[in-house]
């Protein structure tokens, strides 16, 4: 099974920005939360060379072979020359992790783990070009994407 990586400092940018957003912003729009959003979209991409969207889209570069369930894009973000990228929405399924493995299954990635609990859910899905790990809480679900081995 590939592992994850992302540079540190990458990925540590990507956590403080989807922080400093959800605090500055309570989650919702407004004039001064837009100037934030921009504010800390820049500050991570300058730092990390990386494309980071806190305006509810996914990043430019995300890719087209991995779908991603209907909801609201909280926060996404991809690292320098498409090393990985990270999508965190509020999703409209009552179980997040099966909608989204079933569309996975549907574009041809295979199921390589998966795990539930109490707490949430997750599950790891490969195909030849990407590896996703899916995980979720019950309101939110992340998608972790990365270049599988080759």
């Amino acid at each position: 099974m590939p592992t994850l990586t992302i540079p540190r400092r990458a990925a540590a940018a990507l956590a403080a920005a989807a922080t400093a957003v959800l605090i500055f912003t309570g989650c919702s729009a407004n004039p001064v939360g837009d100037l934030v959003n921009q504010g800390v979209e820049d500050a991570v991409e300058s730092a990390t060379g990386g494309d980071v969207n806190l305006d509810g889209g996914l990043p430019a570069d995300f890719p087209d072979q991995v779908p991603v369930v209907d909801g609201t894009v909280t926060f996404s973000g991809g690292a320098p020359e498409g090393e990985g990228w990270l999508v965190i929405l509020t999703p409209t399924a009552a179980d997040p992790v099966a909608a989204a493995s079933a569309e996975l299954e549907a574009a041809g990635f295979a199921a390589d783990k998966a795990a539930a609990g109490d707490a949430g859910a997750a599950a790891v899905y490969s195909n030849s070009e990407y590896v996703v790990l899916l995980a979720s809480d019950g309101d939110t679900l992340t998608y972790t994407v990365t270049k599988a081995a080759q």
